[in-house]
């Protein structure tokens, strides 16, 4: 489930002749950032207060060789659901860690710019996935190479 900020922030209106990643860019997206945080933050304190508590005790119940459903189907089904529910989490946290690193790029003044060649990665791209570290060419070219391992 794809989390979005509160309030969603206006896209970026950079001035003709601006300084790319000058300082109220950098501020524009430590807000982005800032909000999917305290988002995805929301949720996970929400499961440690309640629903945590309900996944503990569905863990026991699944490792409870006792416990005997009357349907198969009803066990597999749970047992899927609670895969996919932990695997969210698993990926919430690992968004939480990649905007923490994206904030100390900010704080940083390396922010924006491609991991691999060093370009700008360029407004657009930032504004829809603000974690991205490589230009769009560079990812291009990964998932180029992906696609060929994979055969």
């Amino acid at each position: 489930m794809p989390v979005q900020p509160h309030k969603p922030v206006a896209p970026y209106k950079a001035k003709k002749g601006e300084e790319y990643m000058n300082p109220k860019q950098l501020e524009h997206f430590r807000k982005i950032l800032n909000d999917i945080k305290a988002g995805l933050g929301e949720i996970l304190n929400d499961i440690k207060a309640g629903l945590g508590e309900d996944i503990d005790r569905t863990v026991h119940t699944m490792q409870d060789e006792a416990t005997v459903f009357a349907d198969p189907n009803d066990r597999a089904t749970q047992e899927s659901d609670m895969g996919l529910e932990l695997r969210n989490r698993d990926r919430e946290r690992k968004l939480i860690k990649k905007i923490n690193e994206m904030l100390a790029k900010i704080d940083a003044d390396d922010y924006g710019y491609c991991d691999n060649c060093g370009i700008e990665i360029g407004l657009n791209r930032l504004e829809a996935r603000p974690t991205a570290t490589l230009c769009i060419d560079c990812k291009t070219l990964d998932e180029i190479r992906e696609k060929q391992i994979a055969k």
